[in-house]
């Protein structure tokens, strides 16, 4: 039997599930969906078993699956290597909705939640999330453990480098050919900002237009 887990029992987990569980029910083969945490609040949750990863992996397997339904890009990262040194697989999770026009790579591990929109000549890294109605334009670079809140209006001829977390209704503005909007490495981007430059690796930018937060 598969064994095939949302690793996550928290709000994010609880959100991608019903996604997972319309996906894997196509699948012929018997499996077992459940949660992984390794904190687990409950025995049970939105009727599945909530283990941990531990007992996760005690259980009789002939494959193991995974989705990463955290939203922190580092714990992210660090358990892809957990589970890729215990023999884990990595699967994407995509709602019936999605639309993706032409030529776009997305790579593995990515979680799209519905209505999000991926339009043309779109290159996307490991592990990224992209929350309820956002939606990425032409001719962008997403790297790897890119996070979206929800709503995120990613625009044409961006680069959005690994880790950076854009938050919930932000706007980033079209860049150039040949001449990128970048967001840095592990830069954020708070709710509602509006960004017109390129981002520094590690900023904070917040508001319309979008400028470093000071403390």
């Amino acid at each position: 039997m598969k064994q095939i887990a949302v690793f996550g029992a928290s709000g994010c987990g609880r959100g991608v599930m019903p996604l997972v569980r319309a996906q894997w029910s196509k699948v012929l083969d018997p499996y077992e969906l459940v949660f992984v945490d390794d904190h687990p609040p409950a025995s049970r949750l939105n009727g599945h078993a909530v283990l941990t990863y531990a007992a996760w992996l005690q259980r009789p397997a002939s494959s193991r699956h995974m989705c990463l339904a955290i939203a922190n890009s580092r714990v992210r990262e660090a358990l892809v290597q957990r589970c890729a040194a215990a023999g884990v697989q990595f699967f994407e999770v995509r709602a019936s909705n999605v639309v993706q026009m032409d030529e776009v790579y997305v790579g593995e591990g990515a979680i799209l939640c519905p209505f999000v929109t991926l339009t043309s000549n779109i290159r996307i890294g490991r592990q990224f999330h992209a929350n309820l109605y956002s939606y990425v334009e032409h001719d962008c670079v997403i790297g790897d453990y890119v996070t979206f809140a929800p709503g995120v209006k990613c625009n044409g001829n961006i680069h959005i480098e690994d880790h950076a977390y854009i938050g919930t209704g932000a706007i980033i503005k079209q860049g150039k050919p040949g001449e990128p909007l970048v967001i840095g490495r592990g830069a954020v981007v708070g709710m509602g900002a509006v960004v017109t430059k390129s981002v520094p690796a590690g900023a904070t930018l917040v508001g319309n237009p979008a400028r470093p937060l000071t403390r």
